[in-house]
């Protein structure tokens, strides 16, 4: 018996020393995550300026002493359809870069007195600056054409490469920016109310949607389509561009989600996604960990998940009333 015991302590310690080294050669995740019983809204609003700051450094974003001054902007073709005026052209990214955009809004805003709103219309993975436009593409209903029916100037570009173009910088930073040029640009358009600006996506799209409205604030209304998931879901099944070094060790996505308010969010899931890809069941336990910082701010009515009937896929009407509700 005295042997037995002696050699059950030795497994013991062992076991310890084991578990005790595993644990501390473990990375850290998520080490800024949104604080549990937060004080005070002024405490929200430090972690998120915290929490932004850090992941732009991450990001490896340009400073704004790098953006060029001007756009040098080229139109390449322009397109009457219907009500609507369709642009087709290019802008300067950074100083070395430039990047294709398509621009649609009413064709009688230069005698309307009032400014329009505007909405940053981003692709998924497999799509183009066109995919929002494109009847081809039923995933995304003509969101962006739709949009621009309804008096929103909409701008859209490419953002699913997959390599890094500048050196020193980051494949999910050089999306970020890309799209941040478009704000600049829709910014810069006499007839665009620079206060009204959102974003909306789908797949992809809705993860940079996602970003684009965390970093930066003057995006007034995000919706999300189809990715409104964890990190551990990402991890399999999926394109691992979302990820790059830190992330994981300093956020989950329902940290970034947080960032955004107390600005306006739309979340859309399908009941049709597979089990792997973007489930209701996920995207409710995550909400769940958003809406109590919206509420904290004041804000909880600026939040919500739509649970809808399809799959991978805009749910065109409730995208539409959101954008009509906050940006209008």
């Amino acid at each position: 018996m005295g042997k037995s015991l002696k050699l059950l302590n030795i497994v013991l310690t062992i076991s310890i020393c084991f578990i005790a080294t595993t644990n501390t050669n473990q990375p850290q995740i998520r080490s800024m995550c949104i604080p549990t019983k937060p004080k005070s809204p002024n405490e929200i609003l430090e972690w998120q300026n915290k929490v932004r700051k850090r992941l732009i450094e991450l990001l490896k974003l340009p400073s704004a002493s790098e953006k060029p001054s001007n756009f040098k902007e080229r139109t390449t073709t322009i397109t009457r359809k219907g009500k609507l005026i369709i642009k087709e052209g290019e802008i300067l990214s950074t100083e070395n870069r430039k990047i294709k955009i398509v621009l649609a809004y009413p064709n009688d805003v230069s005698v309307k007195n009032e400014k329009t709103p505007a909405v940053v219309c981003i692709h998924g993975h497999g799509g183009n600056r066109w995919s929002p436009f494109n009847e081809d593409e039923p995933a995304y209903c003509l969101f962006g054409k739709r949009l621009a029916e309804l008096g929103f100037t909409v701008i859209s570009t490419d953002i699913g490469q997959h390599e890094v173009y500048e050196e020193g910088r980051t494949l999910m930073g050089e999306r970020v920016w890309d799209l941040m040029r478009c704000v600049d640009y829709l910014s810069s358009l006499p007839w665009v109310n620079s206060e009204r600006i959102g974003c909306a996506g789908l797949s992809l799209g809705g993860e940079m949607a996602m970003w684009l409205g965390a970093l930066d604030v003057r995006i007034k209304a995000v919706c999300v389509s189809g990715f409104l998931t964890y990190m551990d879901q990402m991890e399999h099944n999926h394109c691992m561009c979302w990820k790059f070094p830190g992330l994981r060790e300093t956020v989950d996505f329902p940290d970034i989600y947080a960032l955004i308010a107390p600005r306006a969010l739309l979340c859309q899931n399908g009941n049709k996604e597979p089990p792997d890809q973007f489930p209701p069941s996920l995207a409710i336990k995550a909400m769940e960990e958003i809406k109590p910082v919206y509420e904290i701010l004041g804000s909880k009515t600026n939040v919500e998940l739509v649970i809808h009937d399809g799959g991978h896929e805009i749910e065109i009407e409730s995208l539409l009333a959101f954008f009509k509700k906050h940006l209008k």
